[in-house]
């Protein structure tokens, strides 16, 4: 009973995969079904909605006609490759939970025969997300969560196309030995992370870059991301008093951090974010002057754009239709959304196997890109080799770009409690 049980699901899942898309494998199909995984409620809902927002322009400028857009896909209708077929973004909701994004990848795959997924923002929800999709045999193509163990657990529909917390890790530490080269104090490191698998993960590759670096982690502490109050937390790192402060966090615990240390009256010489919360256009709303003075890493920024035609026009085109600018996160769904596409247009089909050897294949120059990103180009782990990152601070109520050197917009402040005067 057991063995016919396994071979009646097998067939149900077969069957459920093999309908992806609705695509008989010559190039003909009436829309190509992609899966959208982001938490569109609960206390990262502004995240999710600005993940969503980026992927939404993207298949708006695979779908209709953008003649002036240098990028592939974007003059013209649809995917020529599947004779001009549109894309049809589905979403669902994870509400921040890795448990409710697993349901909704079977939800999305076997119900709405989606021929590939894309998220899911948060790293504990793209862990499970990603596993339940690899047992499905559909790909799954990731764009801003950065924990490096997501690429190192061997599976084969897996796809990332952003930077990992490492790649991201050795920028910053790259732009301490600069600040140390132009006299600045950087002796000590702290680490200041959520209690998951963001910030666990994220915090074992500080400590690893650190010694690297020959700087030692004098505090590493860990705190729960639903805490009402994070005083007692903060007091831990002001005993200690680290030159930098490397901090994990989404859009809540980050907004309370900075409120905290304003009513300590204490800031690290620098802090340093892993972006995440700080880079959510909430967190500079939502605190005012009070953000002034944090950095963070960044995938992508308007100054930077401004310097690329069309990542100028792909922002603008985002600030018309959503009255608000283009983010870090919105760029990264963007690049992610078309990439996978044109991984689906290369391969004329919207079968999931011929999707994942395309996405294997695929070599986009950086140039075709919106990104500051040598191109994208997977490993076998599923990494993009492409993908890099720059530090940015928050000036003024705006973050400004301030290494490396050369893609630099201002100065850095530093200590960052200048920035607060």
């Amino acid at each position: 009973m057991r063995k016919i049980a396994s071979i009646g699901i097998a067939i149900v899942l077969a069957a459920a995969i093999g309908g992806c898309g609705g695509s008989d494998g010559s190039g003909s199909t009436d829309e190509v079904k992609l899966a959208g995984l982001w938490p569109l409620s609960g206390p990262n809902a502004t995240q999710g909605t600005d993940v969503l927002h980026g992927a939404e322009l993207a298949v708006d400028v695979i779908n209709n006609d953008h003649p002036g857009l240098a990028l592939p896909l974007g003059p013209g209708k649809g995917l020529p490759g599947l004779n001009g077929a549109p894309v049809k973004l589905i979403t669902g909701d994870t509400q921040g939970k890795p448990e409710i994004g697993a349901g909704e990848v079977d939800r999305l795959v076997t119900t709405e025969k989606v021929a590939a997924v894309i998220g899911s923002y948060q790293s504990g929800v793209t862990l499970t997300a990603s596993q339940r999709a690899e047992r499905l045999g559909v790909p799954f193509v990731n764009e801003a969560s950065s924990s490096v163990a997501l690429t190192d657990r061997g599976l084969k529909w897996f796809f990332r196309t952003g930077p990992t917390d490492e790649t991201f890790a050795r920028s910053m530490f790259d732009y301490l030995k600069a600040r140390q080269a132009a006299g600045k104090q950087v002796r000590t490191v702290g680490i200041f992370h959520s209690n998951d698998q963001f910030g666990n993960d994220g915090a074992g590759v500080t400590e690893k870059i650190a010694a690297e670096a020959g700087l030692p982690v004098t505090v590493n502490v860990a705190f729960d991301p639903t805490a009402a109050d994070l005083g007692s937390q903060v007091a831990q790192v002001r005993g200690k008093n680290p030159d930098v402060l490397f901090v994990l966090a989404y859009t809540d615990a980050a907004i309370k951090l900075m409120k905290t240390l304003d009513q300590l009256d204490y800031y690290p010489p620098a802090l340093l974010a892993y972006g995440s919360g700080f880079a959510d256009p909430a967190f500079a709303t939502g605190l005012g002057a009070l953000a002034d003075g944090a950095s963070s890493r960044a995938a992508w920024s308007s100054e930077i754009a401004a310097k690329r035609p069309a990542a100028k026009t792909v922002a603008d085109l985002f600030q018309q239709r959503y009255g608000a600018p283009m983010t870090e996160n919105s760029a990264r769904a963007f690049t992610a959304v078309l990439a996978l596409a044109q991984a689906i247009d290369a391969a004329k089909s919207v079968e999931p196997a011929k999707i994942r050897d395309a996405l294997r294949a695929l070599d986009v120059p950086g140039d075709q890109t919106i990104m500051p990103w040598t191109g994208i180009r997977f490993d076998d782990k599923g990494q993009n080799t492409g993908a890099a990152g720059v530090v940015e601070q928050m000036i003024d109520g705006k973050y400004r770009v301030v290494f490396p050197a050369d893609l630099s917009s201002v100065q850095p402040v530093w200590p960052m409690s200048e920035a607060q005067r």
